[in-house]
């Protein structure tokens, strides 16, 4: 298979620690960009009536 980082052949095999990548540096490489959030799951904003989780309740205008 193709390593995700590079490119080039990767054995995915248990003989390979770095499966799917084909080194030490392509994994970790690949580690540090979801580490520093390069890698991002696109989400609408919450709309302004709905509550994010962890917030109080919303309170009925008086």
């Amino acid at each position: 298979m193709r390593c995700p980082g590079c490119g080039q052949h990767s054995e995915y095999s248990s003989t390979n620690p770095f499966r799917p990548f084909c080194s030490e540096r392509c994994k970790n490489a690949d580690f540090g960009a979801w580490a520093s959030e390069r890698y991002r799951v696109e989400t609408a904003p919450p709309r302004e009536d709905e509550e994010s989780p962890g917030s109080p309740p919303l309170q009925p205008p008086h």
